[in-house]
C-alpha cells in the first residue's frame, strides 16, 4: 500500500489489517458485534491524521458505518477516521464503483499506448464481485466483449460477448453465475487461461503461477486483484511478451477515491460524482504517465517503473524530513 499511494502521489502511508473469518457464515448482528470489538481495540491506533481504515475484502459500506460509529464513541463524532462509508454518513459519490473505474481507466491509457481500444479487444475477467463487477460494467458500456466471467460460485463464457447487466440481474436474484441462460457454464479454473485480449483478474493473488502462466492466452494482463502473478509466472509471461499492468496502479482507483473521501470530509464539502470521476481519471492519467516515465528512463517493464516510481517517491520524502541512516 505504501507503493500503491506513492505512485498514485497522494499523501498516504500504506497498510493491511483485518479480521479472520468467514464473513459469509456469519449474520450481520455477529458481523457488527465482530467489528466493533476489533473497533474497541484499535481506536487509539487509528485517528483522522494517523490511520484511516478502508474497506477491502468481505467488508463493505456497512462495515465502515460501524467502525465511524464506535470510534466515535471515545472520540466525538468523526467521519474522516474511515473511507468507504454509506452516502448518508459522509461517504463520497463513486467511492463505491472507484476501484473498478480505475481499472477501465488504466486499461484505456494502456491500450492507447498500443493503438487499441476497449471496444475492440475481448476481456475475461475473473472475479465478479465489486471491482470486477463494476469494471465488467464499465468495459461493457464502452463496447468492449467480456467473454468470459468467474467467481466462487461458477464462471461463464460466451465468445459473442456476455450481456452483463443481465449477468448481474441474475447473481443479484440468484446469489450465482450458474444457470445464466446468457452463457455457457464452464470450468472457474479454466479462466485465466481462456481466449482472449485482455486478462483482468480481480480476486486472490498468486492465481497467475508457474503452472498456468504459460498457458494464458491474453496479450495484456491487468492486475485488478493484489498480487495476483507471482514471481514464476511474471518470468514466464514476460518471456511471452505479455504486457503486464501492475497492481500497485492498475487497483489504484479505490485508494484514490478514499482519499477524495477523507478530503471532502475534513472541508465539510462534498463533491458531485461527476467531479469524483474526473479526478480519479486525472489521477489515474498522470499516474500512468509518471511509470511511462520512469520505463522509458530506464529501460525497464512497468511493474519494475510503477515501483521505482514508488520507492523512489518515498525515499526523497525520507531524505527531505532528514531520516537518511
Amino acid at each position: 500500500m505504501t507503493w500503491k499511494t506513492a505512485v498514485a502521489n497522494i499523501p498516504y502511508g500504506g497498510a493491511k489489517g483485518g479480521i479472520g473469518c468467514n464473513p459469509r457464515e456469519l449474520s450481520v448482528s455477529e458481523l457488527e458485534r465482530l467489528t466493533r470489538v476489533f473497533t474497541q481495540k484499535i481506536h487509539d491506533l487509528i485517528g483522522i491524521h494517523r490511520d484511516v481504515p478502508a474497506p477491502d475484502m468481505g467488508t463493505n459500506s456497512q462495515t465502515m458505518a460501524w467502525i465511524l460509529d464506535e470510534y466515535s464513541k471515545f472520540h466525538g463524532y468523526s467521519p474522516a477516521v474511515v473511507t468507504g462509508k454509506p452516502i448518508d454518513l459522509g461517504g463520497s459519490l463513486g467511492r463505491e464503483a472507484a476501484t473498478g473505474l480505475g481499472v477501465v481507466f488504466a486499461t484505456k491509457f494502456l491500450l492507447t499506448e498500443y493503438g487499441k481500444a476497449i471496444a475492440s479487444m475481448k476481456f475475461a475477467i475473473q472475479g465478479f464481485g465489486n471491482v470486477g463487477s463494476w469494471a465488467a460494467t464499465f468495459i461493457h458500456q464502452k463496447g468492449g466483449k467480456v467473454v468470459a466471467v468467474s467467481d466462487i460460485t461458477g464462471a461463464v463464457k460466451n465468445p459473442n460477448g456476455i450481456d452483463i447487466p443481465a449477468l448481474l440481474k441474475h447473481k443479484e436474484n440468484t446469489k450465482s453465475l450458474k444457470d445464466f441462460e446468457g452463457g455457457e457454464a464452464m470450468d472457474p479454473n479454466d479462466l485465466l487461461v481462456h481466449e482472449c485480449d485482455v486478462l483482468i483478474p480481480c480476486a486472490l493473488g498468486g492465481v497467475l503461477n508457474k503452472e498456468n502462466a504459460a498457458d494464458v492466452k491474453a496479450k495484456f494482463i491487468i492486475e485488478a486483484a493484489n498480487h495476483p502473478t507471482d514471481p514464476e509466472a511474471d518470468e514466464i509471461l514476460s518471456r511471452k511478451d505479455v504486457v503486464i499492468l501492475p497492481d500497485i496502479y492498475a487497483n489504484s482507483g479505490g485508494v484514490t477515491v478514499s482519499y477524495f473521501e477523507w478530503v471532502q470530509n475534513i472541508q465539510g464539502f462534498m463533491w458531485e460524482e461527476e467531479k469524483v470521476n474526473y479526478e480519479l481519471k486525472r489521477y489515474m492519467k498522470r499516474a500512468f504517465h509518471d511509470i511511462k516515465a520512469m520505463c522509458h528512463t530506464h529501460n525497464c517493464n512497468l511493474r519494475m517503473g510503477a515501483f521505482t516510481l514508488g520507492v523512489n517517491r518515498v525515499a526523497r520524502a525520507t531524505l527531505l524530513r532528514g531520516w537518511e541512516a
